[in-house]
């Protein structure tokens, strides 16, 4: 029988009516497959501790943009309690805290658990080698750090899954009394920082005391220290630390190359759905993006109110105490390779990945700085 031929008394369906209604009974049938697959119930609801205070700070600012993703992510099925410094726990606590289950999430960086052993600095606070901290964060992933992160985090006890976000520009060298260019200027000056920074200054023969973000301002207030260093434009004005100095010093290698780290308790972790491990995963390269972006708007805006509104003097930290801090990082790893075959370890492997990939991207870069100034004039000159 010709495929074009009618039989009396039937009606042939059109092509058109045909594929419509294929089309509706194929999306009839995807729906009742993915069905299954939607999240039902109430939300799951995780308690988080930051070590950093509500209101106007931008790194709870950013702790949230992290908790609004995982929440955007899941349709609202899986949302995260954000509580900040000292809610539940106080800093240095908030490791083991996670650990125990007494709280599910943290934010924090791994410096501040450096005192439980020292290659926690590694992970965010170590040498550079050439690397900012994005080729830091690239190392963790593709270059064998993770394995050694949760090796460290088995050696100090804590039970815990972690997860990175935001590489943070280098950190400034600093607020000081005055403009310091020589290594002769910063001898002897009490200064504040953490983790293996302190070592590193104290092998400039600074005198380094470590204090919590908010008691950075009125130490130096009262004099307790004479100059100290905390992160970036943003959250220095937020301490008010233009009220008691300034100087201010960008570029540094004391903390050239650091980020968030999220520890994520691990009977935790593993009792949420596939879906939700991948949304906790997936919303910290999200958030590292998105933080990254933010900073680079907001800390450059503050850093034009330092100087128009509140008259800060800006410079960029010398050429001579960049390289002393150098020549102290030298001594530092050289210190502690010798008496810990572990954090030679990861010393060895960050050394490993940073010579192959920034032989390529230092040799790649352009001098963007050339472009700038062929645009805009002498850098430091600017006003902006």
């Amino acid at each position: 029988m010709s495929k074009n031929k009618k039989i009396k008394g039937v009606k042939t369906p059109s092509r058109r009516k045909f594929f419509k209604a294929a089309a509706v009974t194929g999306a009839a049938a995807a729906a009742t497959v993915a069905m299954p697959n939607i999240a039902f119930g109430a939300p799951k609801t995780l308690k988080m501790q930051a070590a950093w205070p509500s209101g106007a700070n931008i790194f709870f600012e950013m702790a949230g943009d992290y908790a609004k993703m995982v929440s955007d992510m899941s349709g609202g099925q899986l949302k995260i309690d954000l509580q900040p410094v000292g809610s539940v726990v106080k800093t240095g606590e908030i490791g083991q805290a996670v650990s125990s289950g007494v709280l599910d999430m943290g934010h924090w960086v791994t410096a501040y658990w450096y005192g439980k052993n020292a290659a926690a600095s590694l992970f965010g606070t170590g040498p550079s080698y050439g690397m900012s901290s994005q080729e830091v964060m690239g190392w963790m992933e593709y270059g064998g750090g993770r394995k050694l992160y949760e090796e460290t985090l088995s050696k100090v006890g804590f039970d815990y899954v972690g997860f990175f976000h935001m590489p943070m520009p280098a950190q400034p060298f600093g607020w000081f009394k005055k403009n310091v260019t020589k290594v002769s200027d910063v001898k002897g000056m009490k200064y504040r920082t953490v983790g293996l920074a302190t070592n590193v200054l104290t092998a400039m023969g600074m005198v380094v005391r470590q204090l919590p973000g908010g008691e950075i301002q009125p130490a130096m207030k009262t004099g307790l220290i004479e100059a100290a260093e905390f992160n970036n434009p943003t959250s220095d004005s937020q301490f008010g630390m233009q009220d008691v100095s300034k100087h201010y010093h960008l570029g540094s290698f004391h903390q050239s190359q650091e980020m968030f780290e999220i520890p994520v308790n691990k009977k935790t972790f593993n009792g949420l759905s596939p879906a939700h491990q991948a949304i906790i995963k997936n919303a910290a390269y999200a958030a590292n993006t998105d933080n990254y972006f933010k900073a680079l708007v907001r800390y450059s805006a503050d850093l034009s109110k330092l100087m128009n509104q509140h008259k800060v003097n800006v410079y960029q930290t010398s050429d001579e105490i960049l390289a002393q801090q150098l020549k102290g990082w030298d001594k530092v790893i050289g210190d502690f390779n010798k008496k810990d075959p572990f954090f030679k370890k990861i010393v060895d492997s960050q050394k490993k990945y940073a010579k192959r990939v920034m032989k390529y991207l230092l040799m790649n870069q352009p001098n963007y700085k050339l472009a700038y100034e062929n645009e805009f004039g002498n850098i430091a000159k600017v006003k902006i």
